[in-house]
């Protein structure tokens, strides 16, 4: 199923996101772990992209396993990093010939241990001209984007950074999906701006439960830019143990989500960190899957 028919059902989707395993073993118990959110009926989950050699093929062969072996709808992260525009062409060969038919399409982040992002040749500069290439070459897909809420760490001037995300728009992207953020008013600040610059696509939240102080620095190295508000840090700062860190997390973005869904957000995609637990507490609490 495409992701873009999903938004017409008028109600909220929720999805999922993991990132790609290391090796073979990891990729089999991330399988299982995937499957423990199969009874929450979530619209589709995604998968990250190891952008060269093998954790790219571990990520292609995941999101084949769970189009074959499961009933879930999957959405598989492209990048435009280390890849020519031949091998992006077969990578979405074997997609369509396999029934995939979901892409989050992505510029992606340098890869470790370079500054800057750089073009391959043959490839793409920007996300724009990968949807672009996508929705040419292959009509049917269904394209997902980024937004950032708190703006992009490589776009200070954020007049220009809302053209940047009309762009993917108008190449042909279906959807957006933000990254991650902790207040909700840098998301609500973000979907009226998307108004004004004439971009009427689904927007999707991007969540994610915070759940040790080290995957908190993780994520906020990751994430490149995230804001922690100070009210959340305060109640961090009165954890014990990392036990204490988890409910709070849990607590804040179960309370994050609680006010969304009352603000009429289009759907909310939770960064599981490849962990299910806390995500399945959320559900249980807002009873998201009664």
């Amino acid at each position: 199923m495409q992701v873009s028919t999903l938004f017409q059902q008028d109600k909220p989707t929720f999805s999922f996101e993991f990132f790609p395993p290391k090796s073979p073993k990891a990729s089999e118990a991330l399988f299982q772990t995937i499957q423990e959110i199969i009874p929450l009926s979530p619209a589709y989950v995604s998968i990250t992209y190891g952008a060269g050699g093998s954790t790219r093929d571990l990520t292609h062969d995941l999101v084949l396993r769970l189009r074959n072996e499961t009933r879930l709808t999957v959405v598989s992260h492209l990048t435009c990093v280390d890849s020519a525009r031949g091998e992006i062409s077969a990578i979405l060969d074997r997609y369509h010939r396999s029934g995939i038919e979901n892409i989050m399409a992505l510029r992606g982040d340098p890869p470790e241990g370079q500054k800057e992002f750089r073009k391959m040749t043959n490839g793409f500069a920007y996300a724009a001209e990968l949807v672009a290439f996508i929705r040419q070459e292959y009509p049917q897909i269904c394209i997902g984007v980024a937004g950032y809420p708190e703006g992009h760490v490589e776009s200070p001037n954020r007049l220009k950074e809302m053209d940047y995300l009309k762009a993917k728009v108008d190449a042909g992207a279906d959807y957006i999906c933000t990254q991650l953020f902790f207040d909700n008013r840098d998301f609500y600040d973000f979907r009226e701006r998307c108004v004004l610059a004439g971009i009427n696509v689904p927007i999707v939240a991007g969540i994610m439960p915070i759940t040790s102080m080290k995957t908190m620095q993780r994520m906020a190295d990751l994430a490149r830019g995230a804001r922690y508000p100070a009210r959340l840090l305060k109640a961090l700062s009165r954890a014990e143990n990392d036990t204490d860190v988890e409910r709070v997390g849990t607590h804040w973005a179960t309370e994050q989500v609680l006010d969304l869904l009352d603000r009429g957000v289009d759907g909310v995609h939770f960064y599981t960190l490849n962990r299910s637990k806390t995500t399945l507490s959320i559900y249980k609490t807002l009873c998201l899957a009664c």
